[in-house]
């Protein structure tokens, strides 16, 4: 089959394919959650980092290459590009230091308000008309997110406000994302992340490398960088079959993986209020892509 062939093939839609490529993508990145926090005990996190991002690119760049050629390496937007690469590097360091303090699915539920946070930066700085009803779901996810960080709460912290640091770091890259994508491929934008995440943290490497206790921890990396390959491909297919608006209520079964994911391996389950906040987040989330849909059928 040739590149162009296979570029229709995966163009198809089939919504049932997209949407359980969007659920593996989703137990990729909660497994890539589990993982990063039992590791980053352990192991600098730039460290760590320089392994997920080198492991995304060369497998990036070894499988696309063969098929596509050099011209996947075409952008007319290089710099952007670049500034979105750096948009992902700033989420994952954020990623992983919210990891070292959170429970995993705490955490996923917080970061999983980004598409709440990208609807009040469409009406704020975009200007686009957002509808009460919609107001009310980003509300909710606000609401959901309070009752599990809790403010004044014994257990409240510094540490409790570095996901929404990155909830505001990754709605700015998905906002880039989608500007983007109006324009340039999906894969050359997740082969251009992968490299610029590689490249800065290389620059850091020798002032934090260090030898690594176990090989044990070499494997969890190794694993790191598989799953967020993975994920991320998983996701360029699933996008490539069905609409944005089809599939992300699906993304919140990461959700439930995360929770899996702390439960078999750090034997942490959520009291009653954090399930509630979760609850929350994922009904206004999985709400307001319903109410996507319905608005996009009401237009046509």
């Amino acid at each position: 089959m040739s590149a162009a062939s296979a570029a229709l093939a995966l163009r198809r839609p089939n919504a049932l394919a997209g949407i359980a490529l969007t659920v593996g993508a989703s137990a990729c990145f909660a497994a890539l959650d589990t993982t990063t926090k039992y590791v980053s005990a352990s192991v600098p996190l730039l460290m760590a980092l320089w392994v997920r991002y080198l492991f995304q690119a060369v497998a990036t760049t070894a499988v696309m290459m063969p098929a596509r050629g050099w011209q996947i390496w075409r952008t007319r937007r290089l710099a952007w590009q670049l500034v979105r690469g750096v948009l992902l590097l700033a989420s994952s360091l954020l990623a992983f230091l919210s990891l070292r303090y959170m429970p995993v699915g705490e955490f996923t539920a917080i970061v999983m308000i980004t598409p709440l946070v990208i609807t009040l930066l469409a009406a704020t700085l975009l200007k686009e008309h957002v509808s009460p009803l919609r107001w009310v779901l980003v509300a909710g996810g606000f609401a959901g997110t309070l009752v599990i960080i809790r403010p004044g709460a014994s257990h409240f912290g510094w540490s409790s406000l570095l996901p929404l640091a990155l909830v505001g770091c990754n709605s700015a890259f998905q906002v880039l994302t989608s500007k983007l994508a109006q324009t340039e491929d999906p894969v050359t934008m997740h082969l251009y992340t992968g490299w610029t995440g590689t490249l800065i943290a290389s620059l850091a490497l020798p002032f934090v490398w260090t030898a690594l206790p176990s090989p044990w921890l070499w494997a969890g990396l190794a694993f790191m960088g598989l799953m967020a390959s993975v994920g991320h491909f998983m996701l360029i297919l699933a996008y490539y079959r069905a609409p944005a608006a089809t599939l992300t209520p699906y993304l919140y079964t990461q959700i439930g993986f995360a929770m899996l994911g702390g439960m078999i391996v750090f034997s942490h389950l959520p009291d009653r209020l954090s399930l509630a906040g979760m609850g929350m987040i994922a009904v206004c989330g999985a709400a307001g892509a319903w109410l996507t849909v319905r608005e996009r059928r009401l237009a046509e």
